[in-house]
């Protein structure tokens, strides 16, 4: 919603310090833009995907303390749209949680958009003005306060008001989980930031979320691997697969090596940090076809279809079937000498049965229930009393 700033309330400048989940800021003609790579990464960035990915803050919160029962943060969004395609998607949401507790939602139309045409790749981006996600009706006592940003929206941030004096929230000592993988991870067709599947396993483990899931982009790039070694963790998972098959970017000779040089630069940083590879989930798609991946607008909706050849896997063509064995051979093989390495069958988060009871919608991301489903079954299998994040 738009909003004329009320007079009473304290404005507060956005800065670092009240972010989470965000591995540096740019200062904008507008305010503060939260990235979710460093600067020396982006500049490594082959890529508009990437790019535009990477600065959609899946898992960016802002987090303070206060006393305020009105909070308003204006913001520049940059929604995204597809010529050809059906009407945009709606608005990206700010969850406001309280102690931890959702305590309100809401969505700030406008702001500029970005229109690609799936044709020819070309991009019109169309101007537009801030505007205010504001909540009201807060406990007026001492509280934790966070909001977290639209998973799937640019979002600049030009200024928080509150009719409280706000700090930035303590350090609770919880472990800090830094996870990498694909669009899934980045949180597609979530309906909300915090119903991505990394922020409900992060919520049910009690864990602070660093999410570097990307769209389209969890390619075993070494500028990513670096960012995530120069990154303080407690807990690391990489979720590596799908992306690899539907952009066809390498075969299984050159796979194997990219896997373990990606592991052995975590390790460079993090020697002993639990470290937890996981393999893709149930995808029909890909599980015996290899990529590269072609949009379908055949039935008036983006979905997508496999357009390689099964014929060509013993070649050396990735499917998610064969790179679940890669995964599983180079985790065995490095365990030996590295005891805090552990494999996570991604079948065992989202199987066959799974997906009968909850099919993709656009045959290549879970639904929001099935965010749900992959967040309970990770939570449960990752973080559980005996499990390689447990406490």
């Amino acid at each position: 919603m738009n909003s004329t700033p009320d007079n009473h309330l304290i404005t507060t400048p956005v800065t670092a310090g009240l972010l989470r989940g965000a591995l540096d800021v740019e200062h904008t003609a507008h305010g503060l833009l939260p990235h979710r790579l460093p600067a020396r990464a982006r500049r490594r960035i082959p890529d508009d995907q990437l790019a535009l990915a990477q600065a959609q803050p899946s898992g960016v919160r802002l987090a303070f303390r206060t006393r305020a029962t009105l909070v308003e943060l204006e913001v520049l969004p940059t929604k995204r749209a597809y010529r050809g395609a059906p009407a945009a998607p709606a608005d990206g949401s700010y969850d406001l949680l309280v102690d931890g507790v959702l305590a309100g939602r809401t969505g700030v139309p406008g702001g500029r958009v970005r229109t690609v045409d799936l044709a020819d790749g070309s991009v019109d981006v169309r101007e537009g003005a801030p505007g205010v996600a504001r909540f009201e009706g807060l406990p007026g006592r001492d509280k934790d306060v966070e909001i977290w940003l639209p998973h799937n929206e640019i979002t600049e941030l030009v200024a928080l008001r509150t009719d409280a004096p706000v700090e930035p929230a303590p350090d609770r000592g919880r472990r800090v989980w830094l996870h990498h993988g694909s669009s899934i991870s980045h949180g597609s067709d979530a309906a909300h930031p915090t119903g991505t599947w990394p922020a409900l396993a992060a919520a049910a483990a009690g864990v602070e979320l660093i999410n570097l899931g990307f769209s389209g982009s969890a390619l075993l790039d070494p500028f990513t691997a670096r960012a995530m070694r120069d990154t303080p963790a407690d807990l690391i998972s990489v979720k590596i697969g799908i992306n690899v098959v539907n952009t066809d970017a390498m075969r299984l000779r050159a796979f194997v090596p990219a896997v373990h040089g990606f592991l052995d630069t975590l390790r460079d940083g993090h020697p002993d940090t639990p470290l937890l590879v996981v393999s893709p989930v149930f995808c029909p798609l890909h599980e015996d076809t290899p990529g590269p991946l072609a949009f379908d607008l055949s039935d008036g909706a983006v979905g997508y279809r496999a357009t390689g050849d099964p014929a060509e896997v013993a070649a050396g063509r990735l499917t998610l079937k064969v790179i679940r064995r890669a995964l599983a051979r180079v985790v065995e093989e490095r365990s030996a000498e590295d005891p805090h390495l552990f494999h996570l069958d991604g079948l065992d988060l989202f199987g066959e049965r799974d997906h009968a009871e909850l099919p993709l919608p656009d045959d290549l991301h879970p639904c929001p229930e099935g965010h749900r489903r992959i967040a309970g079954n990770f939570a449960r299998l990752a973080f559980g009393p005996k499990a390689p994040f447990g406490a």
